[in-house]
């Protein structure tokens, strides 16, 4: 049952229709299964992705809609067939909750992937037909499957971010081995995803270069996130300076862009994984078959990926850079992201503004 009534068991935020106006709501969430798990919700990072559905974007918008899907809490009850968590852990919840768990991707752990359809956290039906709602909650209840272990050392306002924006750079630089020491990135777009692709390029021990069109961006990139590199993209002189002398390229940038100057700038079996979403892709057969170069897409990843991404960010103490908000703060916080007027991620404190 999702539908708003006075006996409800969950609290949150919803927009109503395409204004994206949200506004508060009450729901119920599912009675715990078997193998489900039922969390707490302290912390949900904001994502352009709660634009798109709150506002209509594509078109298949359910309302009342409840976004957010980088979602951090902690365990209050289990179901008698999870094994893998108990009462009190603090535990993810990413982009999806549920997926056939039977087909190759399932099986190997992209269920991102899975060829019916993975069930997104918000906006998507289940199962069992319901709508789903997301982290703009009090809580949430999913199948153990899709939840992840944030460990202890891992803050969990810092935790959020990475279970979208983190692992959605983080899966591409993984499956085209962006992890050798010594190597050349370039990131394009220095928002919640790129200012991420910095910190594990950084972390990989890559020499990275920050490819913007504000010079605005040029301190913190340098200074705060580390990045060796920062590059005007609309100055040709600063581009055509590094021909030839990327190895990998992640692009960030969600507007639209010419993509085929930064292809020159690949080596010879460079990489480029595209994770935004321009409105098209243009770049001639010279700039990719010229040095046998790979042009890919990417979007967030699998359970498996996503917890070593997880580990990987507490052993190496990669934490996003963050604003913490209250949930009251939402209307605003999105109008700013539309602005670009973040650094670099909103996280609303849920446990302290909502429950």
């Amino acid at each position: 049952m999702s539908s708003e009534t006075s006996s409800a068991n969950c609290r949150g935020w919803a927009a109503r229709d395409p204004s994206g106006v949200l506004s508060p709501i009450e729901f119920n969430r599912r009675v715990v299964a078997d193998d489900d798990v039922f969390i707490k919700i302290t912390h949900c990072g904001v994502c352009y992705a709660d634009v798109v559905w709150t506002r209509n974007l594509h078109n298949d918008a359910k309302y009342p809609v409840v976004p957010g899907h980088e979602i951090v809490g902690t365990v209050k009850e289990v179901g008698p067939n999870v094994h893998r968590f108990k009462v009190g852990d603090h535990v993810g919840v990413g982009t999806y909750v549920n997926s056939c768990r039977d087909c190759e991707y399932c099986d190997d752990g992209m269920e991102i992937n899975c060829v019916k359809g993975s069930v997104y956290t918000f906006n998507g039906v289940d199962t069992d037909g319901t709508v789903t709602k997301g982290g703009y909650s009090t809580s949430i209840v999913v199948h153990e499957r899709y939840c992840y272990k944030i460990p202890d050392n891992l803050p969990s306002h810092l935790a959020a971010p990475l279970l979208c924006a983190g692992i959605t750079v983080y899966t591409p630089m993984m499956r085209h081995n962006m992890n050798q020491p010594g190597k050349s990135l370039g990131v394009i777009g220095l928002g919640g995803l790129g200012h991420m692709a910095v910190l594990f390029g950084k972390a990989f021990g890559l020499k990275v270069t920050v490819f913007s069109t504000s010079m605005s961006k040029k301190d913190e990139a340098l200074s705060v996130l580390g990045a060796d590199n920062f590059v005007l993209s609309s100055d040709e002189h600063q581009m055509k300076a590094l021909a030839n002398s990327l190895d990998f390229i992640v692009d960030t940038a969600s507007g639209d862009h010419p993509i085929e100057p930064y292809m020159w700038l690949l080596k010879t079996f460079g990489a480029y994984a595209l994770v935004g979403f321009p409105s098209e892709i243009k770049f001639s057969p010279a700039s990719i078959s010229l040095g046998m170069k790979t042009f890919s897409g990417s979007i967030t990843g699998g359970t498996k990926t996503t917890q070593e991404m997880l580990e990987f960010c507490a052993a190496n103490k990669i934490y996003p850079k963050v604003e913490i908000i209250p949930i009251q703060y939402a209307n605003e916080a999105i109008e700013r992201l539309l602005n670009k007027d973040v650094k670099y991620r909103f996280v609303i404190d849920i446990e302290n503004s909502l429950n």
